[in-house]
């Protein structure tokens, strides 16, 4: 696309032309004033003769200014093609306005709408395929082991989730895919590439996108006795890549960004005798942002987003329907919880929990997924969150799981044990004020006995309920990702926000003075 540039101003020798035309009218009007003059005797004539010399001024301005080319009159508005070289307009009507220009008054030129790109176009690189298409193409071997071909489908959705029949409205089956977490990669990758925003000049880029699928590159190598070269090979190979670039090595990185699609752990290795890749450490990621499920809250380069969920609404309209159902759901149970023990860690967490809600005299529904028993395929989770008033949410294998984000979508209130699991992640999707939308205990009070988690659920009155419900239902399309690969109409999914956040800190990078926060 090409850049747009504002009309040049008017040249010197237009200058130059127009000033004896101006000293001609000053004498003109100071001569008509002279005899004037003469001709009345009433005290006030030296103001009426002023008053007569500004309007005068104001008719010629204003006849010179309609003289003036079409294209120095428009210097303050947006081209009509302003994005994608789609007009927004009707071509007619512009065509119309084009032939008439010479007859067109200032007060009469038609404004364009403003420009939804106002924060800068995003170029995508062209990678080689070993660093994306080929993993994809190679799916089978990127897991030790099952293959990933199906979870990987459907842009990255996975498979569709007909099994869901019965269970939410049949017009929303469509919607629901089994998709899984560490997918996001793709899906960003599918949705970059046809953003609005998205340029083919780089010149006129404000960020640049690199479509590195880092999570499913280095998935495969985390596991059965890989070396630290293994993990971090396609890492070294992108960067030595990357570094060749021009547009990279006039910023070195600073207006770049990429997903990362697993947790920022796995890429910090600080040993080689420890888990995942160094990739994060590597000299060249050090200015790039990067997208991830999970982020160091002290990287101020690591941006989190929402695990990737079964609900891919259609439409705006899909996302008003589920709204509406979940907000009308009967719910039979206070709370359930939704996970499986580690029998290996000592005091475990979740097994406390499974205990806490299976000794609730029936306030509380468990799944113990223990095995594969809720892997993608299965209406079990979905069933419980819908079910509930509200769902317990320790931590993950790391501080966040994705399980937050699937009882949020079924309009369940997440209950917290790990400040680390939302409220210091995801920021950018959640409402400011926690107490709003979920509830928080600390674990060290369910641990000694002190805190009845039931307890503490009960003394919620309806209304409460109700008001936290209904917060967690309005932020629902921020923490989706809709099917359309160009996104909704009208409503901002999960990806708008993370991509509008992007171009809005890179564009105050730029500016003077700024500090990282």
């Amino acid at each position: 696309m090409l850049p747009i540039h504002s009309p040049k101003p008017p040249s010197s020798t237009t200058k130059a032309t127009t000033t004896p035309e101006l000293n001609s009218i000053e004498r003109k009007n100071s001569s008509s004033s002279f005899r004037s003059q003469n001709s009345f005797v009433f005290p006030n004539s030296n103001r009426l003769w002023l008053l007569l010399v500004i309007v005068s001024l104001q008719i010629i301005i204003l006849l010179m200014a309609r003289g003036l080319p079409l294209s120095h009159r428009r210097t303050h508005f947006p081209s009509p093609l302003s994005y994608d070289h789609k007009p927004v307009q009707n071509p007619a009507n512009f065509s119309t306005h084009r032939s008439k220009s010479a007859n067109i008054s200032i007060s009469s030129t038609v404004s364009s709408p403003p420009d939804r790109c106002s924060s800068g176009r995003i170029f995508v690189y062209d990678l080689p395929a070993v660093f994306n298409k080929e993993l994809l193409d190679n799916c089978a071997d990127l897991d030790p082991w099952h293959s990933r071909c199906e979870a990987l489908s459907n842009g990255g959705f996975g498979r569709e989730a007909a099994g869901l029949s019965g269970v939410i409205p049949e017009g929303l089956v469509p919607a629901w895919y089994w998709t899984d977490q560490f997918a996001m990669e793709v899906i960003y990758h599918n949705r970059v590439l046809s953003h609005e925003c998205r340029t083919t000049e780089p010149d006129s880029a404000m960020a640049f996108y690199i479509p590195f699928y880092a999570g499913l590159a280095v998935g495969k190598y985390l596991w059965l006795g890989y070396s630290s070269k293994d993990r971090d090979r396609y890492c070294e190979m992108m960067l030595e890549w990357i570094k060749d670039q021009p547009y990279w090595n006039r910023s070195d990185g600073w207006d770049h960004f990429m997903t990362m699609g697993r947790i920022t752990w796995d890429f910090r290795r600080s040993k080689n005798e420890d888990w995942g890749s160094s990739c994060i450490y590597m000299p060249g990621m050090r200015n790039i942002t990067r997208l991830l499920i999970e982020r160091n809250p002290w990287d101020y380069f690591d941006v989190v987003v929402p695990y990737p969920t079964g609900f891919h609404p259609r439409s705006d309209s899909d996302i008003v329907h589920w709204q509406n159902f979940v907000r009308n759901r009967r719910r039979k149970t206070l709370f359930c919880f939704v996970g499986a023990p580690r029998a290996a860690i000592k005091n475990d967490f979740r097994g406390l929990l499974l205990n806490h809600c299976n000794n609730a005299s029936g306030s509380c529904k468990a799944a113990d997924c223990t095995g594969s028993r809720c892997s993608n395929g299965t209406s079990v989770i979905l069933q419980k969150f819908l079910d509930s008033d509200f769902c317990l949410q320790p931590r993950g294998d790391s501080f966040t799981r994705r399980s937050v984000f699937d009882c949020m979508i079924a309009g369940s209130i997440p209950v917290f044990f790990w400040h680390r699991t939302a409220y210091l992640q995801y920021q950018w999707f959640l409402p400011n004020d926690p107490k709003s939308y979920s509830v928080f205990i600390h674990r060290d009070l369910v641990k000694n006995g002190t805190s009845s988690i039931k307890t503490v659920l009960q003394s919620y009155s309806k209304q409460e309920i109700n008001q936290m419900r209904e917060k967690v239902i309005q932020y629902i399309p921020k923490l989706v990702y809709a099917k359309p690969e160009k996104g909704l109409n009208n409503t901002k999914d999960a990806f708008d926000i993370a991509i509008d956040g992007v171009l809005k800190r890179i564009k105050e990078q730029e500016q003077p003075g700024f500090k990282w926060k």
